[in-house]
């Protein structure tokens, strides 16, 4: 889709589409809309603008005005949703040319809130033409916007001009690498395997300029990534360790804040031989969310040009079942040197961060370092499918993480890490255990297991997103990947660098 950004003028395309407020409905904007007679006072009267509304005016195919309500207190988040919302369900009626006029709202006398609105309305209309239906064979018809000859005019005051430019900039292009990311983790264990995740790496650093290191089975083996070695044990598929590492061109010898990013990659999670029961089994293809969201902000920032280095690894493996399987009870090595006592093959995650945190520090030594994980059922059924878990010691850290993910809608809540937990890790044989076996604090003591390989880093976080990297979308029959992730770590990295 073809995006210009320009000034009010007299000619447009056929389907506008006018974003507006309930305060609007009442302001001299909206007023003189009405006195060109293009709404009488009943349609006035029957159109809310509550949050996620719209309203179709009677017109041609040559002339169509699209009301599209945003509610009292819009967010970003709420914006794109009632332009995906609007866009997916009306599909059939869109043409390929389509024009969103910004001006008819109070908004647009704030840069930040056009901003905003510009950048939110342009990403939920490229989203709305996400089609899940990666493997069928039938012919599927083509969403008007997802074709080459697509064009959004967007009608702004020249007084923002500029800014709203570079927020559908933006826009636009996390919505790209979203929708690349969701067609990871919505394909199948059998489809999305570990090569595929290293292959993707690469042809995404050579696009869009970062280096990409994927290691074969036999590095893996020689560079002692035991943790990860000891999750792919049972598979038919060979690991891999995905390093993506960002420079701004020329950056020459300046400082930039180097930050790390470590994404769990498990492609599918059967369980191992703690098998998980069968009933919803199929959703475990996405448990490499968390990979998907390195994978992403790693593009995103790179198309951005963010003045900040950035590294990205993603252990990748799936988790199954076979004679040479991991058992309980095991203890195997790490990375770090540091043995692990095996009590639940189907806390598997943890033990593949371990492994890509410790590289990471030791090889790249990071001013920051953030792990994304689709980790805990704790995390879900303490937050639900609102926000994911947090966990750092550096308080500051965790208010410029919440910030970022309050921003863009991919909200978090931080819990806490307190020493005191450290307990439920302790092992009787080896240095650390996998898993509590405790019925509580599942979450907090999954993050004490990962800060043991952190070699006190004191700018870690780690991110649990089980709960909000794949679930009830509305934009498919079943649970679906939902893009978490790479606004949220795209947002913190835009502020930190600021």
């Amino acid at each position: 889709m073809k995006i210009k950004v320009k000034q009010p003028t007299k000619t447009t395309s056929s389907l506008v589409m006018i974003p507006m407020s309930p305060k609007d409905l009442t302001s001299s904007l909206f007023k003189n809309l009405s006195k060109k007679e293009v709404l009488s006072k009943k349609i006035i009267a029957g159109f809310s603008a509550a949050k996620s509304t719209h309203l179709i005016l009677a017109g041609t195919e040559t002339d169509q005005i699209i009301l599209i309500g945003l509610g009292d207190k819009p967010t970003y988040q709420s914006v794109k949703y009632a332009f995906r919302r609007f866009a997916a369900d009306h599909k059939k009626q869109l043409s390929t040319k389509l024009t969103l006029n910004l001006g008819l709202t109070n908004l647009s006398k704030d840069p930040q809130q056009i901003s905003m609105l510009a950048a939110a309305a342009v990403n939920g209309l490229q989203l709305s033409t996400y089609d899940i239906g990666l493997y069928k064979t039938n012919d599927k018809a083509v969403h008007p916007l997802a074709k080459s000859t697509s064009t959004l005019s967007i009608i702004v005051d020249k007084t923002f001009q500029k800014e709203v430019e570079q927020a559908v900039l933006e826009g636009a292009a996390k919505a790209s690498t979203q929708l690349s990311i969701m067609d990871l983790v919505n394909a199948p264990g059998n489809k999305a395997i570990p090569e595929v995740l290293g292959q993707w790496a690469r042809n995404s650093g050579k696009r869009f300029g970062y280096k990409t290191t994927v290691f074969s089975k036999k590095k893996i083996i020689s560079t002692g990534l035991h943790a990860l070695l000891a999750v792919n044990r049972g598979s038919e598929y060979a690991p891999a360790f995905v390093i993506m590492e960002y420079k701004p061109k020329n950056a020459g010898k300046k400082k930039l804040p180097k930050v790390g990013l470590v994404g769990k990659g498990v492609t599918f999670d059967t369980g191992g031989i703690s098998i998980k029961g069968h009933q919803n089994m199929h959703y475990m293809k996405s448990d490499m969310g968390g990979a998907a969201a390195v994978l992403g902000a790693m593009e995103l920032t790179a198309k951005l040009q963010l003045p900040v280095h950035l590294i990205g690894i993603v252990p990748a493996t799936d988790n199954c079942v076979d004679a040479t399987a991991v058992k309980p009870g095991d203890v195997i090595n790490s990375y770090s040197g540091k043995t692990i006592e095996i009590i639940d093959t189907d806390a598997e995650g943890r033990l593949i961060l371990a492994d890509g945190l410790a590289y990471l520090n030791k090889n790249f030594k990071p001013d920051i370092m953030l792990d994304l994980a689709t980790l805990t059922g704790s995390s879900v059924r303490t937050f639900g499918y609102q926000c994911g878990a947090a966990f750092s010691k550096d308080e500051r850290l965790i208010a410029d993480l919440t910030a970022a993910g309050n921003t863009t809608g991919e909200r978090i809540w931080p819990l806490p890490l307190w020493d005191e937990y450290q307990s439920h890790m302790d092992s009787d044989v080896a240095d650390i255990k996998n898993f509590s076996g405790r019925p509580i604090a599942g979450a907090i003591s999954a993050a004490k297991f990962l800060e043991f390989f952190t070699n006190d880093h004191p700018r870690w976080a780690h991110l649990d997103i089980a709960g909000v990297a794949f679930g009830d979308t509305g934009f498919s029959k079943q649970k679906s990947a939902t893009g978490y992730g790479v606004g949220l770590l795209v947002e913190f990295l835009k502020n930190l660098v600021k």
